[in-house]
């Protein structure tokens, strides 16, 4: 690696290319960033570092969905920042990652990403893209949405159904977000949660004297997250726009991506590492930290089938990327719910580990081929967000993003030798078969055998472009084939009852204004639907005068004049 000409020019030798779709024999030449040559006997310049890949697998780089770096959330930072945050992605296979801004309510999108770009532009060591938060809804968004799109690079934004009161957008807003997505070709992104009966299942176990980490799984079942599932699918489905669903986390919100899917409609679905690999059992761990160190949102599922679940749901396509959703806190931060899960920070470190881990269960774990892991943890995210064939996959003309991968070889998750920050890691004790032995970010060696070569700073902004073929192209066709028109008629020239105007509303009014019910009780009887009835016994006729007695002349069932 001293010579210039080596960071340049790369050849890796005698291993197996895998790509999403096949498998082959073949060497890789590497030059200036880019794959110049795939095959068997190249003609290859001198000079260049040669990487025997004997027995390894020669993969696309990882690309990672979603992460959160140099993130303040919850009243708590996350512990990496882009420098470590993508050093950790590196050294686990991911040579490209996508952050997260999320502009706080009010703030403007356009000022939030600047602010963002700024810190990322001289820390990140391996290429980055950035999704915005759209946190809030009016005039001032829409434009902003449009001008981060024309001139920013920005195709992504997230809109969130849960955390009432802070990101929360109602669904006429998330109508109207999701239309304008359309509009400018970009990839709709929602976290779909019940965020109203999130707050009340809330307020009700802190009302029962549950303030531990188990609060989180207790207000939040996943009937609230398949509940909105169904509903950002719907409200997609009218507005013509495809949805993108993030941390897909139970087997219900599963069944009903996979009937939309049966339907027909255009949606894609993201699950993270600890979804599909860990269960919430964790919450009632009787150590309150390991507990907390869980929590995320959607929270880990009790059901225990469900991490089988959710790997098997993207081995057979119907959920279509995980992601690390990658945002780590210490303890002592999380401490800071140790009165109230509320207050817990939300979220679990995994940008280091996501692909030995998928690996391990996906792949050794029979749930994919290696074709599957490929597609699952690159491929399909840079179709979906328009990379694709520059990156997810090994052609010529392809960016030099390259994982050297030993099948064969494994590894101990822990803590102590993480490169990622934090004092919590969530696979703590796990042996992964399957690891990264040489990460290649465009074109440059940054990661052999445990040894870092690359600089802060080295990694580059990736503008991403709108309306990728592999969201849109359907969603047009259905589109035309879905329209709707006017009946041509001749107009009714009959008579027409005059109405009169008596003050009163038109029958013909808006939902939004239907009146409230109006009382309906009658004279002399109690309306049952309005029953003022109370726990204290209390009634609204307690104020008449009851008779001391009353005489039966006629009781049910008639008279008895038998022994009693």
């Amino acid at each position: 690696m001293s010579s210039s000409s080596a960071m340049v020019r790369i050849l890796i030798k005698g291993g197996k290319v895998v790509n999403d779709d096949c498998t082959q024999e073949a060497d890789v030449y590497i030059e200036n960033g880019i794959v110049q040559q795939v095959g068997k006997e190249l003609m290859i310049p001198g000079g260049a570092k040669v990487i025997d890949a004997s027995g390894k697998l020669v993969l696309p780089g990882g690309i990672d969905t979603s992460v959160h770096l140099e993130e303040s959330f919850m009243n708590a930072t996350t512990v990496d920042d882009f420098y470590s945050g993508t050093k950790a992605a590196l050294a686990g296979g991911t040579t490209m990652v996508i952050g997260h801004v999320l502009p706080e309510r009010n703030e403007s999108l356009l000022e939030a990403y600047e602010k963002c770009r700024n810190s990322a532009d001289s820390k990140a060591c391996c290429d980055y893209a950035l999704h915005i938060g759209v946190t809030w809804w009016g005039p001032k968004v829409r434009a902003e949405m449009e001008k981060l799109v024309r001139d920013k690079g920005v195709n992504s934004f997230q809109m969130f159904m849960a955390y009432k009161d802070m990101f929360m957008l109602r669904d006429s807003e998330l109508f109207q977000v999701l239309q304008h997505c359309k509009d400018i070709g970009a990839i709709a992104r929602v976290h779909a949660e019940n965020g109203e009966l999130v707050s009340e299942g809330a307020k009700e176990a802190l009302d029962l004297g549950i303030s531990g980490p188990e609060g989180i799984e207790i207000s939040r079942p996943e009937e609230l997250e398949a509940e909105a599932t169904h509903r950002a699918i719907t409200i997609a489905n009218r507005a013509h726009c495809p949805v993108y669903l993030v941390n897909v986390s139970s087997m219900s919100a599963g069944d009903v991506v996979a009937t939309a899917k049966m339907q027909g409609k255009v949606v894609h679905g993201e699950t993270t590492t600890a979804h599909t690999v860990l269960n919430g059992m964790q919450y009632y761990h009787q150590d309150w930290s390991h507990a907390a160190a869980h929590v995320t949102v959607p929270p880990l599922r009790l059901d225990p089938n469900t991490p089988n679940f959710l790997m098997s749901l993207l081995g057979n396509d119907t959920l279509n990327v995980v992601g690390s959703d990658h945002r780590p806190f210490t303890v002592k931060q999380k401490a800071m719910g140790k009165d109230d899960f509320t207050k817990i920070p939300h979220g679990l470190p995994g940008i280091q580990d996501r692909m030995s881990v998928i690996w391990e269960k996906g792949v050794i774990g029979g749930k994919m081929d290696e074709n599957r892991f490929v597609a699952v943890t690159s491929s399909n995210a840079a179709k979906i967000y328009n990379l694709y064939p520059r990156k997810g996959r090994i052609i010529p003309g392809a960016d030099a993003d390259v994982v050297v991968w030993d099948p064969e070889g494994s590894k101990v998750i822990s803590v102590e030798n993480q490169v990622q920050g934090g004092d919590i890691n969530p696979y703590e004790g796990l042996r992964c078969h399957g690891v990264p032995i040489v990460t290649i970010s465009r074109g440059r060696l940054v990661y052999e055998n445990g040894m870092f070569t690359c600089a802060e700073g080295s990694g580059k902004f990736c503008p991403l472009r709108t309306f990728p073929d592999y969201l849109y192209k359907k969603m047009v066709q259905r589109e035309k084939c879905q329209a709707v028109k006017a009946v041509e008629r001749e107009p009714y020239t009959g008579e027409v009852v005059a109405v009169a105007n008596s003050g009163k509303r038109d029958i013909g009014s808006s939902d939004l204004d239907t009146p409230t019910r109006p009382c309906t009780r009658h004279g002399g009887m109690r309306d049952l639907h309005e029953s003022s009835f109370s726990l204290s016994g209390a009634q609204i006729d307690d104020n008449i005068p009851k008779r001391s007695s009353a005489r039966i002349l006629a009781p049910p069932g008639g008279r008895s004049s038998g022994i009693w």
